[in-house]
């Protein structure tokens, strides 16, 4: 195992016990896991030492909306991962959160997603953004179809964003080391993606 003072700490904030029983199992040997049984709990556990939070958006008292916004407004850095069972809607695009996880998620996926959020901490503010905001469309078009995605003015504007994005790494990349990156934004959007993530010398 590895020195507890060398792991990544995670902050698991779940009203339901028996997943975050659930949860501490899959982590514990990995990571150094704090809990917390809903929105006040988890600010009152939430300081410098975290580096990812799974938060539930569904809670009593305070929801992991309102958590997320208090999260955001102490800490730029903290990664966000929402773990819930509640499907994307269009206002997720406005939310402060790194990742979407729809419940059940399988012990894979969320190890997965804890180690492309400790990723991301190495990589600049256009990546992070982008890396982001590609969470959220992924999210949306496994819950929406098409055609209502193309009707919404949010959605388009999100879309805009992401390719205005890439322009901007592509403008930069040919001087950078950045495969593991457009692996890992690849990996985010899956065959749903058709506007694939061109890598710089025309490769993909």
């Amino acid at each position: 195992m590895v020195d507890e003072d060398d792991q990544p700490t995670v902050l698991v904030v779940e009203d339901e016990r028996a997943l975050i029983e659930l949860y501490v199992r899959w982590l514990e040997n990995d990571y150094t896991v704090l809990t917390a049984t809903g929105g006040e709990e988890a600010l009152e556990q939430f300081d410098e030492r975290v580096d990812v939070v799974l938060l539930d958006r569904l809670m009593p008292g305070m929801s992991g909306d309102e958590a997320l916004e208090e999260i955001r407004g102490r800490s730029s850095d903290c990664k966000v991962a929402m773990v819930t069972a509640v499907e994307p809607d269009f206002d997720v695009i406005s939310m402060g959160f790194d990742d979407y996880l729809t419940k059940p998620v399988e012990r894979e996926e969320m190890v997965e997603t804890i180690q492309r959020l400790l990723s991301r901490s190495e990589f600049d503010g256009i990546e992070q953004e982008l890396y982001a905001l590609s969470s959220k469309q992924a999210a949306l078009r496994a819950s929406k179809p098409k055609e209502e995605l193309d009707d919404n003015e949010e959605f388009q504007r999100l879309q805009e964003r992401i390719q205005q994005l890439r322009d901007e790494l592509d403008a930069t990349l040919p001087g950078m080391e950045d495969d593991e990156f457009v692996a890992m934004v690849r990996d985010i959007e899956g065959d749903a993606d058709d506007t694939d993530f061109d890598m710089p010398g025309g490769s993909t």
